[in-house]
C-alpha cells in the first residue's frame, strides 16, 4: 500500500522535496539529566535520613486531631475566601464610582488593611473582647437599642474568619479592579445603547470578560489563604492544622516529623486547589486565545476562532488555511 507521499512507484510525488530534521537540542537532555539527578539526591536525602521518622509521619497524617486541623483550615480559608470576594466586588465598584465619597471609603479600607499586618490585626481582634466589652445598637451620643455582650457574639472563630476576610478583601478589590480596568469601555457603552441596565451590564457582559484577568491572581490569593489561616493562633483559635500538629509535636517531644505531616497536608491541599485553578482560568480563557489546555494542544487553532467554528455562524471552514 503507497503513502500519500509516495507514488505508486515508490517516487516522491514532490520533486526536490526538503526533507526537514528536527533542530539538536542538547541542552534540554543536560538539563532533564541534571534535574533528574538533583531529584534523586533529595530523595535520598529524604529518604534515608532516620531524623524525619517516617514512621512517625505515617502514623499522625492519619490522626484524628490532623484531619481536624484539615477540616478547619478548610472551613477557615473557603469562607473568609467567600467574604472576602463579595467585599472585594463592592470595593472594586465604588472605587470605580462617581460618587467621591464611595471612592474614598474604599481607598480608605484598603489603605488600612493592605497597610497593616495581617498578624497584627488578627491580635486585635482577639482583643476585641477586652477593648469594647459591650456592643450595642442605637443613635450615636444617643439612646441604645440593642446591647449585648462583645464575647458572646464574636467568638474566636468569628474573629479569625472576619480577620482573615477582611484582610484578603482588601487585596482581592485591587485584582478585581484590575479585571473591570481591563475590559474594553466600548463594551458597556454598546450595552447601554441596547438598553441594559447597570447591573445587568455588570453581570452579564463586564466580570465574564473581566474573569480570564481575576480568576489567575484569585487563585493565588487562595492557596496563600490556606497558609495565611495558620497565623489564627494570634485570635487565639487553636483548631487550625499548624497549631493542631505543633500541639502533638512539643507532646511526644518529636516536632520535625509533625512538621513534615503538616506540609504533606498542606502540599496535598495546595496540588488540588491548583488544578481547579488550571479548569477556570481554561474555562474563562474561552474566545480570547488563551484556552491552551492539553486536549486541544497541536490539534488546530484555539481561542476566538475555535469559539466561531464552534457557534455554527459560518458557512465555511475557517480552521482551514486559505491558498489563492
Amino acid at each position: 500500500m503507497s503513502s500519500g507521499n509516495t507514488t505508486a512507484s515508490g517516487g516522491d510525488p514532490v520533486p526536490n522535496r526538503i526533507h526537514a530534521r528536527p533542530v539538536p537540542r542538547p541542552g534540554r537532555i543536560i538539563a532533564a539529566t541534571a534535574a533528574l539527578v538533583l531529584a534523586a539526591m533529595a530523595a535520598n536525602a529524604l529518604i534515608t535520613n532516620d531524623n524525619f521518622r517516617w514512621d512517625v509521619v505515617w502514623l499522625y497524617l492519619r490522626d484524628v486531631v490532623v484531619i481536624r486541623g484539615v477540616m478547619w483550615t478548610l472551613v477557615l480559608t473557603i469562607a473568609s475566601m467567600a467574604i472576602a470576594v463579595v467585599l472585594a466586588v463592592t470595593l472594586a465598584m465604588m472605587r470605580r464610582s462617581d460618587n467621591p465619597v464611595m471612592r474614598w471609603v474604599s481607598w480608605v479600607w484598603i489603605w488600612f488593611f493592605r497597610g497593616t499586618p495581617i498578624y497584627t490585626q488578627l491580635i486585635f481582634w482577639g482583643l476585641l473582647g477586652v477593648l469594647y466589652p459591650r456592643l450595642s445598637l442605637g443613635i450615636p451620643f444617643g439612646p441604645e437599642f440593642f446591647t449585648f455582650r462583645t464575647d458572646d457574639v464574636i467568638t474566636a472563630f468569628w474573629a479569625a474568619l472576619l480577620g482573615l476576610a477582611f484582610n484578603e478583601s482588601a487585596y482581592l478589590a485591587e485584582i478585581m479592579r484590575a479585571g473591570l480596568t481591563s475590559v474594553d469601555p466600548g463594551q458597556t457603552e454598546a450595552a447601554k445603547a441596547l438598553g441594559m441596565k447597570d447591573g445587568k451590564i455588570m453581570r452579564r457582559v463586564v466580570l465574564p470578560q473581566a474573569m480570564r484577568v481575576i480568576v489567575p491572581p484569585t487563585g493565588n490569593e487562595t492557596i496563600s489563604m490556606l497558609k495565611t489561616t495558620s497565623l489564627v493562633v494570634a485570635v487565639p483559635l487553636t483548631l487550625e492544622l499548624t497549631y493542631g500538629t505543633s500541639a502533638i509535636g512539643n507532646r511526644i517531644f518529636l516536632p520535625v516529623p509533625l512538621l513534615v505531616v503538616a506540609a504533606l497536608w498542606y502540599l496535598l491541599i495546595t496540588s488540588i486547589l491548583m488544578v481547579g485553578q488550571h479548569y477556570l482560568e481554561q474555562y474563562y480563557g474561552r474566545g480570547f486565545g488563551t484556552a491552551t489546555g492539553g486536549r486541544g494542544r497541536g490539534k488546530g487553532p484555539g481561542g476566538k476562532q475555535a469559539a466561531i467554528a464552534a457557534a455554527g455562524t459560518v458557512q465555511v471552514d475557517i480552521t482551514k488555511e486559505v491558498t489563492p
